[in-house]
């Protein structure tokens, strides 16, 4: 039934990597300094810490409610009895996954995302996409990432839905122009000049970050992330991808916590950008595409295919526009089809 073969990691690894994850969400609520407070916002729900600094009230962003959250606000001293030596802990896990051959994060790309953690990127709604979101789904999903163009990438493209951002309240702990200042990047020029930077280059290097958010206009235009302090590039189809993202560890000294999209919204968002960039002459890029999203429905398919089915099927809803790019893709990938369809009946 698999699209490409697959190698599986040990229960050992995968059990150390939920532990991993573990211990980083239980950071996320250590630090309450006073009352969590649950806010409604557009029919969602989020958790606020809520505390005085002398007559002011302030509110800092904690998460979306759901329900790994709520269950440790709502045992908030167990958790912080478990969080003692959790660095030490965490580094250990770490060690243990490097030695089941899980693909770190090189030097220049795990500090920056540290740095971006800890300023809150991913605390307010920023999602990692692209390959560097490819390469976490190893411990997520138990399996050996093949090595070789696919894994590869110097670019950090980071997602966010501009609605979110406005809605939250709540801004990064320090402005994310001067952590890329710190590392050495220089803003990109769009072909608009007079449009906001919303990529960044490494002058010492090839590293690129862009930050990106869904368009919902008939036009991709340059839009504001509030909460994060800065500008993105909008892209259709961008919304299926950011739905319900889910946490991830990237191994770089103790863990690097950030949210990636779910493993079967991001395998079938490639088949459709695969399309746009084939028809826009990015034949390499595609082919990249392609290649991600086969070796993911594989392993979906073995693993979830009720998760791989609900999202091939509701990307089909989405209309006409979004079921032809599909079948311009699958037409170049009969095997992956055949999948699909069965996972699908």
């Amino acid at each position: 039934m698999t699209a490409a073969p697959f190698t599986r990691t040990s229960l050992a690894a995968q059990a150390a990597y939920q532990d991993l994850v573990a211990l980083h969400l239980d950071e996320a609520v250590v630090e309450l300094r006073g009352k969590a407070t649950r806010r409604t916002r557009n029919g969602r729900g989020y958790w606020y810490d809520r505390y005085r600094v002398g007559t002011e009230v302030k509110e800092r962003y904690i998460g979306e409610d759901v329900p790994e959250i709520a269950e440790r606000l709502a045992s908030i001293d167990a958790v912080r009895a478990r969080a003692a030596g959790r660095r030490q802990r965490a580094a250990a896990l770490v060690r243990v996954l490097r030695a089941e051959r899980y693909l770190p994060l090189d030097t220049n790309t795990g500090s920056l995302l540290s740095a971006m953690a800890t300023a809150g990127v991913f605390r307010l709604g920023g999602v990692v996409v692209g390959t560097q979101a490819f390469r976490l789904y190893a411990a997520e999903l138990g399996v050996a990432i093949p090595v070789g163009g696919s894994a590869m990438t110097q670019d950090i493209d980071i997602a966010s839905f501009e609605r979110l951002s406005i809605a939250l309240g709540d801004v990064v702990e320090r402005p994310i122009a001067e952590i890329l200042s710190d590392f050495a990047f220089d803003d990109v020029p769009g072909l608009d000049p007079r449009a906001p930077a919303w990529r960044w280059r490494q002058t010492a290097g090839e590293l690129l970050v862009e930050f990106l958010t869904p368009s919902f206009r008939e036009d991709e235009d340059v839009r504001p992330l509030p909460a994060l302090g800065v500008h993105a590039q909008s892209l259709h189809h961008l919304d299926f991808l950011l739905s319900a993202p889910i946490p991830a560890v990237g191994l770089y000294r103790h863990g690097v916590l950030v949210r990636i999209p779910r493993p079967e919204r991001f395998a079938v968002h490639k088949l459709i950008v695969a399309d746009r960039r084939r028809a826009r002459g990015d034949a390499l890029r595609a082919h990249k595409d392609r290649e991600q999203a086969r070796f993911l429905v594989g392993v979906l398919a073995s693993d979830r295919p009720d998760d791989l089915a609900e999202a091939y099927e509701t990307a089909r809803t989405r209309g006409p526009r979004w079921s032809a790019r599909l079948d311009a893709t699958l037409t170049l990938m009969p095997d992956v089809r055949d999948v699909l369809e069965e996972v699908s009946r």
